[in-house]
């Protein structure tokens, strides 16, 4: 049994108990995690505010290069971070699971790395010289959800180091292995205090809370759910800290009367499934057309009931199980409302320990549970439109706005009507395919702020104006 270690100040710190990671795929124990307390954090802050005072000092050129080292060094370990985070995770290695995690991280990463934000003249005349120079902010903390360990730790760290920020951050309990590890290996390369790292199983010192509170974290950047996220804001205002808040989507997809649905049944199947459904941005509901929605249901079912799922371990696995035990009965509560009101195409009854079969229901309606509610698991509602003009009210009409997407061939047609959706981002004939290049971020109860290309760098600083 592996017993892992915080990060605080470059050493590693071992807390004043630990308690168990489980992999969901087998129950067995995966690792020990440190139990973090108020004391550590404190500690953690201390030395992430020291640090600050010469990272902050450092060229554009300077903290390029160290984060296209903690790029490389990170690249040498992803193998090792991509078991982990199978282990723990429960996604599968091949795929679209851990080993392309980590490949999107390393892309992140180096993307991330080659970004600037230079000073702006907005004014150069007889009249005087007016420059805009954007300053990082200070200690960023950093709290992440379990679905994507070390890909959103990417997300998150790299811009504030990039920015001449440094970093506390709190993986999820459920999935604090690959986060430890990850900082241990940036900690190789980095000044001792840049990025620390804390964990705590939620049972004792509520964490969260103390780093959304904290008088000498400047920022808080967040991924997870709603209700948290809401939490965070409130905890935050006292210290009237920069926020980034990443929260739950309920994307809609709209499948338009012109597609072919064979062409569409596989990007349809990932757009809904990717990761088991555990992702914020993936489609949760999707409006067919009447005249096609017979046959798109079919193409879907064809094309699903074919996905190898099983333990993340094994080579030939494409989806693995639910993460937890919470969201496992949270999506059987679901599913067990869409099967007595909806028609089961496939999968719709629990399997064994946390394996839940890839679910897709027909016939349902706005106002069912399966469809209002986000499910973030491996089950899909499909419901009939006739109207388009009702089905953009029917996607729009969600608390959520992180992301949707329109199926046609018709592209003008397409983004038409993604323009009348309100949602952080759209795409046509597909669905979440985000990208290091594109800010993304939601509307309404999705969130505030965006992550990404120089928008969501830009997140990491103030801006500060000099008149001469």
């Amino acid at each position: 049994m592996t017993n892992f270690s915080m990060t605080i100040d470059g050493k590693p710190v071992s807390g004043q108990d630990t308690f168990p990671v489980k992999n969901p795929s087998t129950g067995e124990v995966t690792g020990l995690a440190p139990q973090a307390n108020l004391a550590d954090l404190d500690s953690a802050v201390a030395a992430a505010k020291k640090a600050f005072e010469t990272w902050s000092l450092k060229s554009d050129e300077e903290l390029q290069a160290a984060c296209e080292a903690v790029t490389a060094k990170m690249g040498e370990h992803a193998e090792e971070l991509a078991t982990l985070v199978t282990k723990e995770q429960g996604k599968p290695l091949n795929g679209l699971g851990s080993r392309w995690e980590l490949g999107g991280a390393g892309a992140w990463a180096g993307y991330t790395s080659g970004l600037s934000l230079p000073m702006k003249t907005l004014q150069d005349n007889n009249e005087g010289t007016v420059e805009l120079h954007r300053k990082p902010l200070g200690v960023v903390g950093s709290i992440t959800p379990w679905n994507f360990p070390v890909l959103i730790a990417i997300w998150h760290i790299m811009p504030a180091l990039r920015t001449g920020n440094t970093v506390v951050i709190k993986p999820s309990p459920y999935t604090p292995l690959s986060t430890l590890r990850l900082v241990e290996i940036m900690n190789e390369v980095l000044p001792a205090g840049v990025v620390n790292c804390i964990t705590g199983d939620d049972e004792g010192d509520n964490l969260g809370a103390a780093m959304s509170s904290h008088p000498d974290i400047r920022k808080i950047v967040f991924t997870g759910s709603c209700a948290t996220g809401q939490k965070v804001m409130m905890s935050a205002a006292e210290t009237m800290k920069r926020l980034t808040l990443e929260m739950g989507g309920n994307d809609a997809g709209i499948v338009l009367p012109d597609v072919d649905p064979k062409q569409i049944a596989e990007g349809l199947f990932w757009g809904g499934f990717i990761n088991n459904g555990q992702t914020c941005a993936a489609m949760k509901r999707l409006y067919v057309h009447e005249d096609v929605y017979d046959a798109v249901c079919n193409e879907l079912v064809a094309f699903a009931k074919n996905i190898p799922v099983g333990d993340g371990m094994s080579e030939d696995s494409v989806l693995g199980p639910i993460q937890n035990q919470m969201q496992f009965d949270k999506v059987s509560r679901l599913v067990k409302s869409g099967a007595e009101k909806g028609r089961v195409l496939l999968g719709g009854e629990p399997g064994e320990g946390l394996f839940f079969p890839v679910t897709i229901i027909a016939d349902l309606e706005d106002g069912d549970p399966l469809v209002d509610e986000e499910q973030f698991g491996p089950a899909l509602p499909i419901i009939k439109y006739s109207n388009i003009e009702d089905a953009i009210k029917s996607a729009n009409d969600s608390t959520n706005g992180l992301g949707g997407s329109v199926w046609s061939k018709d592209i003008a047609k397409a983004k038409e009507i993604a323009l009348q959706m309100e949602c952080g981002s759209v795409w046509i004939n597909k669905h979440g395919a985000i990208q290091p290049n594109a800010p993304f971020g939601g509307v309404k109860s999705s969130g505030i702020g965006v992550e990404f290309g120089e928008e969501g760098l830009q997140e990491y600083t103030d801006v500060q104006v000099v008149f001469s």
